[in-house]
């Protein structure tokens, strides 16, 4: 079959391809053949086989298409040339990114890994701004008489403030991940199975490829 590159990931070994039926094929390096660019738009020929393509190989462009191995033409082999770089998928970069790039996007899909990584990150500091608390209301109230002031949990209120409509955001992605409506996120504010739906909505398998909500986000591996 014939099909077009869509995405690459050199780092994560995993990208899309195309395909000139309308449907998007899964491959790895080892499906490819060495002389393939893969820069987005260029023209392969693979074997499908259930949803991945394998012994892909350079198609032959029609004339003014993209450029063939040998054309004297810039040739990439990994990261798409075209496409951004693949941001980090460290803890602490999902963590940030929840809270300043993504605090109100509730479209898309967030994988698990970016899921826990907020609980991860969000509890360890929420209890770096308790125990700091802890020390300012000691140091107003002295160790004789603790307990008469809340002043030092406020930096603590702060944060549980601010993290609330990411933490919203965040749930409603991860839902979309795995095939679900956001609206099931309201089953996190019922007191008696919120925590058991958090739970599970961080368990559950993703779904690899596309879905109503979007391609799979870059960097996950399959």
């Amino acid at each position: 079959m014939r099909g077009t590159v869509y995405h690459y990931d050199q780092d994560q070994d995993f990208g899309y391809i195309n395909g000139v039926d309308g449907k998007r094929y899964i491959f790895a390096r080892e499906d490819l053949n060495q002389g393939v660019a893969l820069v987005r738009g260029t023209l392969v020929e693979f074997r499908p086989d259930d949803g991945t393509a394998h012994d892909i190989i350079a198609a032959a462009s029609p004339a003014g298409g993209m450029p063939t191995p040998g054309s004297g033409q810039p040739q990439h082999f990994g990261r798409l040339a075209e496409t951004e770089p693949v941001e980090p998928t460290g803890l602490w970069s999902y963590f940030r990114r929840a809270l300043t790039e993504n605090h109100v996007n509730f479209a898309g899909r967030a994988r698990r890994k970016e899921f826990w990584a907020f609980w991860l990150c969000s509890t360890l500091v929420a209890a770096a701004l308790v125990g700091f608390g802890i020390l300012v209301n000691l140091a107003i109230d002295g160790f004789d008489d603790p307990g008469r002031t809340r002043t030092g949990y406020i930096p603590g209120l702060i944060f549980a403030l601010l993290i609330t409509l990411p933490w919203i955001a965040l749930v409603v992605r991860r839902l979309h991940y795995i095939g679900l409506s956001g609206w099931f996120a309201l089953l996190c504010f019922i007191p008696p199975i919120g925590g058991v739906a958090i739970l599970v909505f961080g368990l559950i398998p993703s779904q690899t490829g596309e879905n109503p909500w979007g391609a799979m986000p870059a960097g996950v591996r399959i």
